[in-house]
């Protein structure tokens, strides 16, 4: 009985610790270009803790906010063109998959025809900050940083001329080259 008790007042605390859907929005969209903000669908958490739609879209901007169950703060916004390759992602990590588990599975998938990656190039943007930057209650973020990441399946070093790591802080580099999953990352320097 003491371990019901026990499990129900964390799951009470865990629930409680969800910011509210306009903190979560207001974070959500710190990731996307300013202009695009207003109008980015958003995904969040609701009171029971569910990945849920916190608000629906006009543009093509996909937005995701923290995870308030993970250390840290760490929003991200994406073209919307990527939400299949993003929303299977979270459905095999939902099934407990591990990271090569899910990239294996999304690469036969792509490969076969069954899941579906933009032939173009598709940006995604992170920003994150230390969880002691970050105000749940106001949805304050200080000191954050960006990350981009454009995705340009099955490139490689030699059709990009890009490097396989940075050379330079802030250098653009190819990741995963040759994969579903390949994409430029762009880690620019901490302002801060």
């Amino acid at each position: 009985m003491k371990t019901i008790i026990l499990l129900l007042l964390i799951t009470q605390l865990a629930i409680a610790q969800v910011p509210s859907a306009e903190v979560q929005i207001k974070t959500a969209v710190l990731a996307a270009p300013e202009d695009k903000r207003d109008g980015a669908m958003v995904y969040g958490y609701n009171t029971k803790g569910e990945f849920v739609v916190l608000r629906k879209g006009t543009n093509e901007f996909v937005c995701i906010t923290d995870d308030p169950k993970a250390s840290g703060f760490n929003v991200s916004c994406y073209h919307k063109d990527l939400e299949p390759f993003m929303a299977r992602g979270r459905e095999l990590k939902v099934q407990g998959k591990s990271f090569q588990e899910i990239f294996d599975i999304r690469e036969a998938e792509v490969k076969s025809g069954k899941l579906f990656m933009p032939k173009q190039a598709t940006n995604l943007q992170v920003f994150s900050a230390p969880s002691e930057n970050y105000n749940a209650e106001t949805g304050e973020v200080t000191k954050g940083n960006f990350r981009y990441v454009v995705y340009i399946p099955w490139a490689t070093a030699e059709s990009t001329g890009l490097p396989l790591k940075p050379e330079a802080p802030g250098m653009p580099w190819i990741m995963d080259p040759g994969t579903h999953r390949a994409h430029i990352m762009i880690n620019p320097p901490a302002k801060n």
